[in-house]
């Protein structure tokens, strides 16, 4: 029988080693998941339209959450069977659940990651490493968030380029008119909205980033 004293130690370990994931849970959504190429997506969106602070950020976090959660729900589920399920049992430590759990996140991790990020790091590193399980994840994770944040500014500059098209031809309207002071921003854009809304273009921009994804 495990004494008093002992028991009251694992257990007080335990639920700081709980609150500590719960309070790092924000960071780790950024670093590990498909939030981060979703949210630049939606931002340059936002900002090729030109509609300022519509839709709100609150809004767009929202979307990116939950588009997360869609992406992300076999592996939430494979981290539920394989790490917090065994260790809610008891039959794996927080260190063992640690390891399986990040199992399928780092596969996840390795199908987005370009090989080039993933040699850059080791090369800065100094070190080498025979096969993709011995890459550590102070390597992996730091690969992953920038080829993320490189997709995300590719995506971006793709959806910029036909609302500068619609900024260019009004400009050129508007100068052939003589309306010089009128800024060609203001009328622009409501056909960017119109344009938008009739191309169907949330459907098309969501299914587009979704599919940008590997499995």
């Amino acid at each position: 029988m495990i004494p008093t004293d002992a028991a009251s130690s694992a257990a007080t370990l335990q639920i700081l080693f709980i609150m500590s994931v719960i309070s790092l849970a924000p960071s780790l959504i950024i670093m590990l998941t498909s939030f981060a190429r979703i949210i630049i997506s939606l931002h340059f969106l936002r900002s090729a339209l030109g509609t300022q602070q519509m839709p709100p950020n609150q809004v767009l976090i929202g979307l990116s959450l939950f588009l997360t959660l869609f992406i992300m729900g076999p592996i939430f589920s494979s981290i539920n069977e394989t790490a917090l399920k065994p260790y809610s049992r008891g039959s794996l430590s927080a260190e063992e659940a640690m390891d399986a759990g990040m199992e399928p996140l780092r596969e996840f991790m390795f199908n987005q990651c370009e090989d080039k990020d993933i040699a850059m790091f080791i090369e800065l590193s100094g070190e080498s490493y025979s096969s993709r399980q011995e890459i550590p994840n102070r390597i992996l994770i730091p690969a992953f968030m920038l080829g993320e944040m490189t997709k995300g500014f590719k995506i971006g500059f793709i959806i910029y380029l036909p609302f500068i098209a619609i900024d260019m031809v009004v400009a050129s309207v508007l100068m052939a008119m003589g309306m010089m002071m009128l800024p060609p921003a203001m009328i622009s854009l409501p056909f960017k909205i119109l344009l938008f809304i009739m191309s169907g273009g949330w459907s098309f921009v969501i299914e587009s980033v979704l599919r940008t994804f590997r499995f």
